[in-house]
């Protein structure tokens, strides 16, 4: 049995804590972990990515990871880290979210397989739909007491915050009684031992070992990792547009792939270890490489390529890296051909535009024009010409004269023109 899987965590800095005898507790034989997703959207986001990991590289070690999808206590609201109550959803919601978070863990995780560590979905609606409140308060509530449950810290956070409002709903108190269930459960019916999570969950995660001990009589263990942070203090896993989200369809390939490119030096080294499955000695020539020739960003672009390809595919982190390379390519027309249109889109995202009917390019569409009258690109006639004498000007990234005509020979995917003056102005005509 590998029983490396706490040593795997200590170098890549992913272990925040452990409970005692977690290790020697691993070695004995294959053992059972879990670790709780969200169901409140239909994508996990990079801010899951770690607990992710976690789950992945339990199983590469040889043990069975399960992802338990809080069906149940999506309905609730966990008030870790959280100033507010959440949305609550329906059943056939949470179901759909469910199966589209199992499609995204099967990049990470193998369900599929024969062998004995196969990795398990399971959601706890499941098992807690057909508890009765007097069955819960009766069998569970009883063995802890509400001082216990008052000490842990996202309780007393929560209540001693003056942006809590009103305080703390008793249906959010009860959330780290119904986590702790879930433990009790999963230890019962899959025989599994340990919980894992990031270091917020310690308070509820060891509200489950304490039902062990006291209900199922047994002993559970508890691995916490560190919360992600940037170097700048902004929160990791977003950006201008919010969360970035592993679906394609909420953050598309090209503009996941970004957000690890333009991570700082110090960022993408603590990220490669993290987000990839790179080994030591590799990250370690990487990072060197990296040092060298910082300007080179090597480090970020394998960062990005490796995180990319695993959330996506190899097609998609090619696309992206190519539409990444487009504003310095010297083939730019052709290159730019070969991208769909919502990736050009993303490349382009907030350059200003105007829109031409295809009939204003059936005789040409001179120069002055292109630049002024037509699209205000430029303030005026005299403006435009000036820039066309000074050679500053480019359609599609190739300099024009004043002689220049566009024709729908210049139009990129039947739709788009691309203008520059100068290196740092662009300008978008949409062809309709």
């Amino acid at each position: 049995m590998n029983n490396n899987f706490v040593e795997e965590l200590k170098w890549r800095g992913m272990l925040h804590d452990s409970m005692p005898g977690v290790k020697e507790h691993l070695a004995e034989a294959m053992r059972s972990a879990y670790v709780g997703f969200d169901p409140t959207a239909d994508s996990l986001h990079i801010g899951n990515l770690v607990p992710i990991m976690l789950l992945a590289h339990y199983q590469r070690c040889g043990h069975k990871p399960v992802a338990l999808v809080g069906g149940a206590t999506g309905m609730i609201g966990d008030p870790s880290g959280k100033s507010s109550e959440r949305n609550l959803l329906d059943e056939k919601t949470l179901r759909h979210n469910q199966e589209a978070i199992k499609a995204q863990l099967a990049h990470f995780l193998d369900f599929e397989s024969d062998a004995p560590n196969a990795a398990k979905l399971v959601n706890n609606y499941d098992w807690m739909k057909e508890f009765s409140f007097l069955e819960f308060i009766r069998d569970v509530g009883k063995h802890i007491t509400v001082n216990y449950m008052m000490a842990k810290d996202s309780v007393k956070n929560r209540i001693s915050s003056e942006s809590s409002g009103d305080g703390m709903s008793f249906t959010e108190f009860t959330y780290q009684l119904v986590q702790g269930y879930d433990f009790l459960h999963l230890f019962k019916a899959d025989n599994c031992t340990i919980q894992m999570g990031g270091s917020d969950q310690w308070g509820n995660i060891t509200t489950g070992t304490e039902l062990i001990r006291r209900i199922g009589n047994g002993k559970g263990f508890a691995i916490t990792c560190p919360l992600i942070t940037k170097s700048d203090g902004s929160k990791f896993g977003k950006s201008e547009g919010g969360n970035v989200w592993l679906d394609a369809n909420r953050t598309s390939p090209y503009k996941f792939y970004q957000y690890w490119l333009n991570s700082s030096d110090e960022d993408a080294e603590k990220y490669i270890k993290i987000f990839t499955f790179l080994r030591q000695e590799e990250i370690n020539t990487i990072v060197e490489v990296h040092k060298q020739a910082p300007h080179q960003r090597k480090l970020q672009k394998r960062l990005a390529q490796e995180i990319t390809t695993m959330v996506h595919s190899e097609e998609d982190f090619k696309n992206a890296e190519k539409a990444s390379n487009l504003l310095f390519s010297k083939t730019f027309k052709s290159d730019i051909a070969t991208i769909d249109e919502n990736t050009f889109l993303d490349v382009f995202e907030g350059v200003p535009q105007a829109e031409l009917s295809k009939s204003e390019l059936e005789n040409g569409l001179d120069m002055i024009a292109a630049l002024a009258a037509k699209t205000e690109f430029l303030n005026s006639n005299g403006e435009a010409r000036r820039a066309l004498k000074e050679n500053s000007v480019s359609v599609n990234k190739e300099k024009v004269k004043e002689d220049y005509t566009i024709t729908s020979e210049d139009l990129i995917n039947g739709k788009y023109i691309i203008l520059n003056k100068g290196k740092r102005n662009t300008y978008i005509i949409k062809v309709i």
